[in-house]
């Protein structure tokens, strides 16, 4: 299924492949480590996507702000027969307030594109060709033609020689990042660390999506967000079946500093709650009653003075 549907976006999209590719290539000439070279690359694409996870960050708390109103509507239009009328008036309710209650979704959809690209871009850097085609000479393997045939990267680039000299393997820390959970390995003590990748990114997934959900109560208020939210990660898990290790660690490292990066957010109060903003609010309100209060109770105070002093001052003029 995702073979087909990167091979029809491929058509379209060669330049990007091709420019991800590249940079890909750059970081290994650097960091000849698979894994390390992936996770660098990630790093830069989050770098980039930043003010994204901000923005849908500051969004999300936005989203809380109107949960007393979702409330009323709950209460208001309550059973089965009002559901329909619900969810119109909790719509109309978003549309008034600029809020998005798929905020806590976003950060989980943005990873979808780039899951994708690196899904090809793997494929394509261990493409294995029917006819042999020759190797570049400057690549210094001895061997003059070969059937691996990586795709996106220059033939002299190091990445490319060294995928030639393993015969289309991404050899990384004992494990063939090209493979996936379910490819053909030699044992299951051979397999089990890309069972433990799969369950490492799910982990990560829930964690991201109970993070934002406990953050955004607001979007357990609407019963299609709150199934979104529950099954979006089963989605996923089933996708990490089909992907090479190599695209699960950027799903793993992504997950990781997009966690990261929100409780940031949240500790440096740039991405404030709601009820810690309220409190706040609510106190300065308070003060200012109390000393409405007070100017209240000391103004007889001060007219009762003054009316005391008129008189002695009658008096006076009296004596004299």
């Amino acid at each position: 299924m995702l073979a087909s549907i990167t091979h029809s976006i491929g058509a379209i999209f060669q330049p990007v492949f091709k420019l991800f590719a590249l940079v890909l290539a750059f970081i290994y000439s650097i960091v000849p480590n698979y894994t390390l070279a992936i996770t660098l690359l990630t790093i830069l694409i989050m770098g980039i996507l930043t003010p994204l996870t901000v923005k849908s960050t500051k969004s999300m708390i936005k989203m809380q702000s109107v949960q007393p109103e979702i409330k009323k509507l709950q209460q208001k239009y309550k059973g089965a027969e009002n559901r329909q009328q619900l969810n119109e008036e909790l719509m109309r309710l978003y549309k008034e307030e600029g809020v998005n209650p798929a905020g806590g979704c976003l950060p989980m959809f943005i990873q979808f594109p780039f899951l994708i690209i690196l899904y090809d871009i793997i494929r394509g850097l261990t493409n294995i060709s029917k006819t042999a085609i020759p190797v570049n000479p400057a690549c210094h393997l001895g061997i003059a033609y070969t059937h691996v045939a990586p795709r996106y990267i220059p033939n002299s680039s190091k990445m490319f020689c060294n995928l030639v000299a393993s015969n289309g393997k991404m050899m990384s820390f004992g494990m063939d990042m090209a493979l996936k959970p379910f490819s053909h390995h030699s044992s299951i003590w051979a397999a089990a660390p890309y069972f433990i990748f799969v369950a490492v990114a799910v982990f990560l997934q829930y964690f991201q999506m109970s993070q934002m959900s406990k953050r955004n109560p607001a979007s357990q208020a609407n019963p299609q967000m709150a199934k979104i939210q529950k099954f979006m990660p089963i989605l996923f898990a089933y996708i990490y079946f089909l992907i090479p290790a190599a695209v699960l660690v950027y799903m793993i490292v992504s997950s990781a500093i997009r966690i990261a990066t929100q409780d940031v957010l949240f500790r440096t109060g740039i991405a404030q709650p709601v009820g810690g903003a309220g409190k706040v609010v609510e106190g300065k309100a308070t003060e200012k009653v109390e000393k409405a209060k007070t100017v209240e109770i000391e103004a007889p105070k001060n007219q009762k003075s003054a009316a005391t002093n008129r008189s002695k001052n009658k008096r006076k003029r009296k004596g004299q």
